[in-house]
């Protein structure tokens, strides 16, 4: 991800933007795969209440044990934490990967959807939630207009990620 500032920042906090369980929350946000014991130890020297793994799109697919090993940690020290992953990921991985944490009640999927120029689709776009086949896994679809998307999300801006504090984890306790 090209984000400003980021570019060797391992750790980052701020207070979550996104509109999920955690907004709000004083946060440790986690780039790419590192220590368990260093991840917690970071948010306790921080005061963080939730840890964001997969900060800046760092989660690729691979390295699965040790994400699962940190996410653990994190939910075993009693922090909310979130899973920030790319859509492409869920459909591999959904039994496998994701399915000891689904139903941990500080547990929040973040599944991303790409969908560049949103807003240069007509009024007549329509966005569609679908199954992997006919009647596969899912009772049916979800569709919804993208004007109707766009006015009833709940939309965080760009500007609200820029309020983010790098930190070196080396040099907590």
């Amino acid at each position: 991800m090209n984000r400003a500032g980021h570019a060797k920042a391992k750790y980052f906090t701020g207070i979550e933007v996104e509109h999920t369980p955690a907004l709000g929350m004083k946060t440790l946000f986690v780039i790419g795969v590192h220590s368990p014991i260093r991840i917690v130890n970071s948010a306790v020297d921080e005061s963080c209440e939730h840890i964001y793994f997969g900060a800046n799109m760092s989660f690729d697919g691979t390295m699965l044990q040790s994400w699962q090993d940190m996410i653990q940690h994190a939910l075993d020290n009693d922090f909310w934490v979130t899973m920030d992953f790319d859509i492409t990921h869920w459909t591999n991985l959904r039994y496998t990967f994701f399915r000891q944490f689904m139903n941990h009640k500080k547990f929040i999927p973040n599944i991303s959807v790409k969908l560049p120029d949103l807003t240069m689709l007509g009024a007549n776009a329509t966005i569609k939630i679908d199954d992997i086949d006919f009647d596969e896994t899912n009772k049916g679809v979800w569709c919804i207009s993208k004007d109707k998307l766009i006015n009833n999300a709940k939309f965080t801006g760009w500007q609200a990620y820029k309020d983010d504090t790098i930190i070196n984890p080396e040099e907590t306790k």
